[in-house]
């Protein structure tokens, strides 16, 4: 099949989205998965009437429940912020590559 430079070049291009998409999926998975644990967390300190320990690098140390609950709360929140950030980025770059895979599509038949 003889294919033009112009649509080599949008191939290329949607390689790079697919490519993109990819890493942004991988992405979301992790934060996702960090947001879980936050919240599981969160509501075990919420639960618990015994003392709270922190993880500080590889040591445990006793800390305040109310300290630590507005860490993680934060922390929630934070990462909550981050991945519609991320759904909105996958969203858009699904859309463009959806465009030009269209566009490639039309040109290749």
């Amino acid at each position: 099949m003889n294919i033009d430079k112009e649509t080599q070049e949008k191939i290329q291009e949607l390689q790079n989205y697919e490519q993109t998409l990819q890493s942004v999926m991988m992405q979301k998975q992790a934060f996702t998965m960090e947001l879980s644990e936050t919240e599981n967390a969160l509501e075990e300190i919420t639960k618990s009437k015994d003392d709270v320990y922190k993880l500080v690098g590889n040591i445990m140390i006793k800390t305040d429940k109310s300290t630590i609950e507005k860490e993680l709360k934060q922390k929630n929140d934070l990462l909550q912020l981050r991945l519609k950030s991320i759904e909105k980025q996958e969203t858009d770059i699904s859309k463009e590559a959806e465009e030009l895979r269209e566009e490639v599509m039309k040109k290749i038949k």
